[in-house]
């Protein structure tokens, strides 16, 4: 019977680079923000690449497990559409101020999402969204939503469950 342990080389190989994605997307982000390939960007890109990874692995909670990979891409649109749609509000606020509708107000929302990874990206996703900001999660998983125009709690509550909340669950968990 073959033992299940990986060889020496691979466990090494594991260690020096424990998240090989991110490792490659920051080695081009540094080159990208250099706007360089010289010899001395790419080595210092490298040697930041592989040590960024490795110092901040006890900050990542959990191995990202990703169960419907083609959902991600689904999420991603629909993310876009509403901040783009969240910016032109936000604008309209901004530049005709007495014509707001509601005032700003606080949504707590029930959550079934348990995933800490998925957490996280249900809090990217209320911070980048202009208009919204993630004010608490509470330790019954609730969440406290501060809306910058609020008419109804539930609908926008209903929103955050249905748009990001579900398909988080399918992705993650």
């Amino acid at each position: 019977m073959k033992s299940r342990t990986p060889p020496w080389w691979r466990q090494a190989l594991q260690r020096l680079v424990p998240a090989p994605v991110l490792s490659v997307a920051l080695l081009g982000l540094w080159l990208l923000l250099n706007r360089s390939l010289s010899l001395g960007h790419c080595l210092l890109g490298s040697v930041l690449a592989l040590a960024i990874p490795v110092l901040t692995a006890g900050l990542r909670p959990l191995p990202v497990r990703i169960r419907r990979p083609a959902l991600v891409l689904r999420l991603a649109l629909t993310v876009a559409v509403d901040a783009v749609q969240s910016n032109l509000a936000v604008v309209r606020l901004l530049l005709t101020p007495g014509r707001r509708r509601h005032p700003a107000g606080f949504v707590r929302i029930r959550l079934a999402l348990r995933d800490p990874n998925a957490l996280a990206v249900l809090a990217v996703i209320a911070c980048i969204t202009p208009g919204t900001a993630w004010a608490e999660l509470a330790p019954d998983r609730s969440l406290l939503l501060h809306v910058l125009e609020l008419d109804d709690a539930g609908a926008i509550a209903a929103h955050i469950q249905q748009r990001y909340e579900r398909p988080l669950m399918e992705i993650f968990e």
